[in-house]
């Protein structure tokens, strides 16, 4: 007999949730079931990327760099970055050059004495923000608006008032992200126009003010303007939620194992009359979950190179 001659077996999410619920040791009998089981398939995955890092989340990006702006946004499902460049000459067919730029943590970022010094940036700060965005109030819980209009190319922006905004950050004024360096009274100064891939417009008073916490990379010395540079990155971004329950898994065809056994053994932490199951199903989602990582790893060779650093004037 011929074999089928495909191989693109998958499965919805109805499908999914009928052989967790199966396996848990019941049947799928109405909507609520299916919501319940939903609501889990969004934390489990949300707990596999604290686990560590799911490959086939990886994704690359490129961010061109502009004079005088060190902090750029990342997308909102960014939950980190795995590795990074400088990428000078990118829009050419030869000389492309991929340099080095190292990560640091906010307390090496804080001990840098002028953070607007111009040059090649060479060192960066990933901010892993949650990408949330909402209205911010004064402290007569009163929602900050704009108040005075701004022009397309205005590059200071009076608001009702900046309490409770940060020192730096992100706004959404009706739909264009803006980037500000400082804060000077009831002023946003230095902004940068038009961040996030949305477009600069008008304003007029009244407007409402969101504050966006996007995850962001700040680079260490300040872009200059002698050559164009370009941060080519590799992320991790989140896996893609469950959907309204007619929508394909997120995920790579060998983690629908883990996936299935996973949500049986959640579903049944929920169900009274499904507890006994509970140690069964956990020694097999846990079985699951180990093949799984174990197979979906880099593979390449990796080599290891020390870093000495010393301090004072000892040698060793």
């Amino acid at each position: 007999m011929a074999t089928s001659g495909t191989t693109l077996f998958d499965m919805n999410f109805t499908e999914i949730a009928e052989e967790a619920w199966e396996r848990a040791g019941r049947e799928m009998r109405s909507g609520y079931d299916l919501r319940t089981a939903r609501r889990s398939m969004n934390l489990l995955t949300i707990e596999w990327q604290n686990r560590g890092i799911d490959m086939w989340t990886i994704d690359s990006g490129t961010i061109t760099f502009v004079q005088g702006l060190n902090t750029y946004p990342l997308p909102t499902d960014t939950i980190d970055l795995l590795d990074h460049v400088i990428r000078t000459n990118a829009n050419q067919t030869s000389n492309q050059s991929d340099l080095t730029i190292t990560r640091i943590s906010v307390s090496t970022y804080a001990t840098i004495p002028n953070k607007l010094t111009q040059a090649r940036p060479i060192q960066v700060l990933i901010q892993r923000n949650s990408g949330e965005t909402g209205p911010v109030y004064d402290n007569t819980n009163t929602a900050i608006t704009v108040a005075s209009a701004i022009g397309v190319t205005d590059t200071t922006i009076t608001l009702t008032s900046t309490v409770n905004l940060p020192a730096t950050g992100y706004v959404l004024i009706d739909n264009e992200t803006i980037y500000y360096n400082y804060l000077s009274g009831n002023t946003l100064g230095n902004c940068f126009r038009a961040q996030n891939n949305t477009v600069a417009a008008t304003h007029n008073v009244g407007a409402a003010v969101n504050l966006q916490r996007l995850p962001a990379i700040t680079v260490w010395p300040t872009p200059d303007g002698s050559t164009t540079y370009t941060f080519a990155y590799w992320r991790l971004r989140r896996v893609q939620d469950s959907g309204t329950g007619i929508n394909t898994a997120d995920m790579n065809f060998r983690f629908l194992p883990v996936l299935v056994a996973g949500l049986a053994y959640n579903i049944a932490t929920k169900v009274p009359e499904l507890m006994p199951r509970l140690d069964m199903l956990k020694k097999q989602y846990d079985e699951q979950f180990d093949l799984a990582a174990g197979e979906d790893r880099e593979k390449a060779a990796v080599r290891f190179v020390p870093r000495q650093m010393f301090i004072g004037g000892g040698s060793v």
